[in-house]
């Protein structure tokens, strides 16, 4: 019998696990992040920060803040104020938590000179930004007021956007597989009726076009939903479910010639002339908190072995292998491992043992294990290894987190 929904809401869990919490002098919207969320947050942004490194991205930082002059110019100002922050007046001018990461990075963009011998230009930040959400939205980590985004803007000339977009769409791709995660559908994103878009029918249409070449050239199903575009461009969503079947979007790849525009936005071409750049906007993982919240709810806790907070459990079966298990975890500990001493104070061997069962590999160390710098390895799934020397552990632990796998151990 499958588990029902509730059974694996991430606000339950994510509290029974102490992953994240909140507090009414905090606010709603705002959790805070225990030890274990923070161990699988920083696991989830070191790897995407590294994919994009490979990828060709350079990484930057910008301020939370903006004056409102920004969000006039960028068109937020005028299409989704209602989701902002009231602006704070300092100094006579007025300054506002942005909502979105991409104004930012058009100014630093546009603070340099640039030939299109740099392009594509993939600029990438995990920042936070901010929207005022009704209290009655708000729930967990899915719909929060303070958001971690994964965000990225590649400036790149009009032939190189297909292919930029089909780049960010695999490291999205790949990104799903190593956490495990099955989108339920491509969607490709399209305004609809009413005055939430920006005037540009033709920018619209060249958009749109692009991005459908990028779904029909990988071969993936998708399906088009109206009134689903960002005010300034449409965009493919990557939509995920959690156990009651509600949808979501995780990752996103967006078409915009309208920023690039308001900013003044320029390269120097092979013809010496101003050329306008397209601004491709991406995140592979979405918001760090709603990434981590349907991780919770897809793996009801038990991690990928690189995700999970504590990867290794050591229990020593008497006091007299407390020294052996404790090097064991220092080892690992060296190794760049997240170990745990699980000792008699925690009570006996089956109680923690059942303490750990979300650990994805435990080592019993008993008086012959100990004698001869071996462990007894317990698997998450029930598998028992033969005893094996704890170097050979380590490093096959070692070996599988750092290839992002989901598989547990392997032939």
């Amino acid at each position: 019998m499958s588990e029902s929904p509730n059974a694996v809401d991430h606000r339950r869990l994510g509290r029974e696990l102490e992953l994240f919490d909140t507090d009414p002098l905090i606010g709603a919207g705002l959790p805070y992040w225990l030890p274990d969320g923070a161990a699988v947050r920083q696991a989830l942004e070191e790897y995407v920060r590294e994919a994009e490194r490979r990828a060709g991205y350079r990484h930057v930082y910008s301020p939370v803040l903006g004056k409102r002059e920004l969000y006039e110019i960028s068109g937020h100002w005028a299409h989704y104020s209602d989701d902002m922050f009231p602006p704070m007046d300092v100094g006579g001018e007025q300054f506002v938590m942005r909502p979105s990461l991409c104004p930012h990075h058009a100014v630093i963009f546009r603070s340099r000179a640039h030939s299109y011998r740099e392009l594509p230009l993939r600029m990438a930040e995990l920042g936070g930004m901010f929207r005022s959400e009704l209290s009655g939205v708000l729930g967990g980590l899915t719909r929060v007021r303070a958001i971690q985004l994964n965000d990225a803007h590649i400036f790149c000339t009009l032939d190189q956007v297909a292919e930029e977009a089909a780049g960010a769409l695999g490291l999205i791709r790949e990104a799903h597989a190593a956490m495990g995660i099955v989108p339920v559908r491509y969607q490709l994103s399209l305004p609809g009726p009413g005055g939430k878009y920006v005037a540009a029918p033709e920018k619209w249409e060249r958009s749109i076009a692009l991005l459908r070449e990028v779904l029909d050239a990988s071969g993936l199903d998708y399906e088009e939903a109206e009134g689903e575009a960002a005010f300034y461009g449409p965009k493919i969503d990557v939509q995920v479910a959690d156990p009651a079947g509600r949808e979501s979007t995780l990752s996103t790849v967006q078409v915009d010639f309208h920023q690039p525009e308001r900013f003044d936005l320029h390269y120097i071409g092979p013809d010496g002339a101003r050329h306008r750049p397209v601004m491709i906007h991406r995140s592979v993982i979405g918001s760090v908190e709603r990434a981590v919240a349907h991780l919770v709810e897809r793996h009801a806790g038990a991690f990928p072995a690189w995700l999970a907070p504590v990867q290794l459990a050591v229990l020593p079966v008497s006091d007299d292998e407390h020294g052996a298990a404790a090097r064991l975890v220092a080892r690992a500990a060296e190794l760049g491992l997240r170990a745990e001493l699980l000792d008699q104070a925690q009570g006996t061997l089956g109680a923690r043992v059942r303490a750990a069962r979300l650990v994805p590999y435990q080592a019993v160390i008993g008086a012959k294990e100990a004698a001869g710098d071996l462990v007894a390895v317990r698997l998450r799934d029930g598998r028992r290894l033969d005893p094996m020397p704890t170097g050979e552990l380590l490093g096959r632990v070692r070996e599988l987190v750092d290839g992002h796998s989901t598989a547990l151990w392997g032939g």
